[in-house]
């Protein structure tokens, strides 16, 4: 069969579309889950893929399926996914990139009159970003038995609106089980890269052969309260002793390779003239290989009991979340470089360190993710910014794979 003629054009006017529900005066997007704004989006991509021949299922989560039939029904569906769900200072790419993607190749296969052996579905998956709802992916996660179903409805925000009231307001909450999508027979999803690789060494597409494991940790120090005006000799200081631990984490993580990120701290009692006597951090590492991350641990609990020892603290490194390093499906790799190759379009094979979607999805289906380059490795900002070359590099691509993994009828 020859290439699909999916249309970057098109692809590039949807995502400019898309980008004005929720759009704010910077030139970003505020599509926060569960919001009136996302029932817009949701309705307007309910109405489009129904054009394009796909029928919308929607389950208790309120993750949207969009399905073309195949000419086989007893074979698994092909999915293309990822969300409609902005941070409130997000862009206007980081997940409704590889939906519209998707949506463009129900687009080109309806309008040429295309029939896939397999079913192609759509996936719009609810609360990948966790900005308004914590933790993030939860659509996903509960729909791959990795969080309960009945924990994510009852999840609250800031304000104390509860998860499941708030998919019900606003009119998405489905009844197909969320159970029923660990039956795909293969997931793709094309996302911006949200790092600086790509266009640094001038690529058009990363295809993500795994994602990182991960070890997140919350870090308690807690020392002394004390005058600012007494003497340094002899403090308890839970900031100083917070500080060496800080550096000392920075040294172990270049030292093995790995990433690591304090993202939050806060101090107590928090005044101008009293020498702080706890503190408490956030800390996220992360690696290629797990025994790796397990031995940064132990260096990190092993140097923190010396600071502990010499400053006259306590340390306490708690568990807060582990994540394994996750391996996408080799043969829809396969599929993605192949038609990198065909098409001419400059690639590389890469990790990604960054949770996705397609990371839950994948311990339960084949699965595999696709990069496009950002401008300057931006995301999460409203200044975040991909190119239309880009765009359409990333979407002939994954439409030329996902219809190699889904076949076409020759009747």
């Amino acid at each position: 069969m020859r290439n699909l003629p999916v249309s970057g054009a098109r692809l590039w006017d949807s995502l400019m579309e898309y980008a004005r529900i929720g759009g704010t005066p910077k030139g970003g997007c505020n599509r926060q889950t569960l919001t009136d704004l996302d029932a817009e989006a949701r309705h307007l991509l309910a109405r489009q893929a129904a054009a394009a021949g796909a029928t919308l299922s929607v389950d208790r989560l309120g993750n949207m399926v969009l399905t073309r039939p195949g000419r086989d029904p007893a074979r698994k569906p092909v999915a293309i996914g990822s969300h409609l769900d902005t941070q409130p200072t997000g862009g206007k790419f980081d997940g409704v990139l590889g939906v519209l993607a998707g949506l463009e190749i129900l687009r080109a296969l309806h309008e040429a009159g295309v029939q896939t052996e397999a079913p192609v579905a759509l996936i719009n998956w609810t609360n990948e970003e966790g900005a308004r709802f914590s933790p993030p992916m939860m659509g996903s996660g509960a729909a791959m038995g990795i969080f309960p179903e009945s924990e994510v409805l009852a999840k609250t925000d800031s304000t104390g609106a509860v998860f499941g009231a708030e998919l019900s307001r606003i009119g998405w909450a489905g009844k197909a089980d969320p159970a029923a999508l660990q039956d795909l027979g293969a997931y793709f999803e094309l996302h911006i890269e949200q790092g600086p690789v790509l266009e640094r060494e001038g690529l058009d597409l990363g295809i993500v052969t795994h994602a990182l494991a991960q070890h997140w940790f919350e870090v308690t120090v807690t020392g002394e309260d004390a005058h600012g005006g007494s003497a340094m000799a002899g403090r308890k200081d839970a900031l100083m002793a917070a500080a060496e631990c800080a550096l000392m984490i920075e040294r172990a993580a270049l030292a093995c390779g790995a990433r690591a990120t304090i993202g939050r701290m806060t101090l107590h009692p928090d005044s101008r003239n009293v020498v702080p006597g706890r503190v408490w951090f956030s800390l996220d590492t992360r690696h290629d290989h797990e025994d790796q991350l397990a031995a940064l641990a132990a260096t990190m609990r092993a140097e923190a009991a010396g600071i502990s020892a010499r400053r006259g603290v306590a340390i306490a490194i708690e568990d807060f979340w582990i994540s394994p390093a996750t391996p996408f499906d080799p043969a829809l790799v396969g599929h993605l470089e192949a038609a990198a190759r065909t098409r001419g379009v400059r690639s590389k094979k890469m990790p990604t360190a960054i949770g996705h979607d397609a990371v839950y999805v994948a311990r339960r289906v084949p699965a595999v993710m696709l990069f496009c380059p950002c401008h300057g490795g931006i995301s999460h900002n409203e200044a975040e910014s991909i190119t239309p070359a880009w765009a359409e590099a990333g979407l002939v691509v994954l439409a030329d794979a996902v219809v190699a993994a889904a076949g076409v009828s020759r009747d």
